[in-house]
């Protein structure tokens, strides 16, 4: 299917930002438990476990990319027929005055007729299946009266732009519902492929599971702490500031009352207060949109679903915002583009998080390195780390409100 994505903004991490010790040290644990148990290739070809996961990995990652096109591809549809639907009433409405001229003439020919003066080109003219191209062949519009030439004029002009603009518009719809059955075939076959990776998993041993689990877990595990990490920094950069500012705050009221400049000190005031009541507005918007997203923990991941029993990962985001009285597009490759983008260091709870250099995957940021989103097919609505896949997937943070 033709994409229908935007040029995307490069990812905004935020310079400095380095991966903690203690993470560091679990990540290469992982790396080393991972290699242990796979290290030495079966000798009757069957994939390794790190093979399997890698495989079931990437083919999740193309369902939700499929989705996200597939999510994009239906919203395009769907104002297409919004658009055809208003065509189509216009055309109901031209109709209708074309067939009140057309009665005008009728009464012209029967006037004729009873007059003894009636044109056997008139009647031809009223039985034609199209008008212009009688008029192409005949002379008869120097037989009809300047009103009656407006008239038939007005008609075939608005009928032929009508007309056009919906074949159009058809062709557009035609054009997008071939494009969108594409894309829902191509969804048959990554999910084909979901289920013969699933097969393989359902073949590995218990011994193989558990280990596997143990693998899971360690990653778990390990972007929890580097979450956990992320949420002291961001704790002790949050009050070094508190304490810069009340330091200013105590140097600018010690001069205010040295120069006894209380215009001055009521200007400044004023200024951090608008500051504050705008950081405010979004905080409650935020927490508005953080409780709708928590009320879903548990739900199902649907590719292309909106709620309220199923979500997938844009669904989801779209839902919480909208709790909150902010309309965001349907996909994350318009997401990305609805708010101020704020590096990791500023991200604050109610922040979209986006995935991947294909923007394919969102969440909402609550704070602490955590986040609340619908991972993939097959998952659950979910608190989870930011890191759980590593910092490297990473795309960008937006502020939507």
């Amino acid at each position: 299917m033709a994409s229908h994505r935007k040029s995307r903004p490069a990812g905004t991490l935020g310079a400095g930002f380095r991966t903690p010790v203690l993470a560091t040290a679990a990540l290469t644990s992982v790396a080393v438990l991972s290699q242990t148990a796979d290290a030495a290739p079966a000798a009757d070809g069957k994939p390794s476990l790190e093979e399997v996961e890698k495989k079931v990995d990437d083919l999740y990652r193309q369902a939700e990319s499929a989705t996200e096109k597939y999510n994009a591809a239906k919203e395009q549809t769907g104002k297409q027929r919004t658009h055809i639907d208003s065509l189509r009433d216009e055309v109901a409405r031209r109709t209708a005055r074309m067939n009140k001229a057309r009665e005008e003439l009728g009464t012209f020919a029967a006037a004729q007729y009873r007059t003894g003066t009636a044109s056997t080109d008139t009647a031809t003219f009223l039985l034609a299946d199209s008008p212009q191209d009688y008029f192409d062949e005949s002379q008869l519009m120097n037989r009809l009266t300047s009103r009656q030439k407006s008239a038939v004029d007005d008609y075939v002009t608005e009928q032929a732009a009508t007309m056009k603009k919906r074949q159009e518009a058809a062709k557009s719809l035609q054009t997008l519902s071939e494009s969108q059955n594409e894309l829902q075939t191509a969804k048959a076959t990554v999910q084909k492929k979901l289920a013969s990776a699933r097969e393989l998993l359902s073949q590995l041993t218990a011994e193989e599971k558990a280990r596997l689990a143990a693998i899971e877990r360690q990653k778990q595990e390990a972007a929890a702490r580097k979450a956990a990490e992320l949420a002291k920094q961001q704790a002790a950069a949050a009050k070094a500031k508190e304490e810069a500012q009340a330091q200013a705050s105590g140097s600018s009221t010690s001069s205010g009352s040295s120069t006894s400049s209380g215009s001055s000190t009521s200007g400044g005031s004023s200024s951090s207060s608008g500051s504050s009541t705008s950081s405010g507005t979004y905080a409650t918007k935020a927490e508005k949109a953080i409780a709708f997203a928590r009320a879903q923990i548990g739900k199902p991941y649907v590719w292309g679903a909106t709620g309220p029993g199923s979500y997938d990962c844009s669904g989801l985001t779209q839902a919480a915002w909208k709790a909150a009285g902010v309309s965001l597009p349907r996909t994350t490759y318009d997401q990305v583009n609805a708010g101020t983008t704020v590096s990791l260091a500023n991200a604050q709870p109610g922040d979209l998080i986006f995935f991947y250099d294909d923007i394919s995957h969102v969440g909402i940021y609550i704070g602490n390195g955590m986040m609340i989103h619908a991972p993939k097919p097959g998952a659950y609505v979910r608190e989870e780390s930011i890191y759980y896949g590593g910092e490297s997937i990473i795309h960008s943070f937006v502020r939507p409100a």
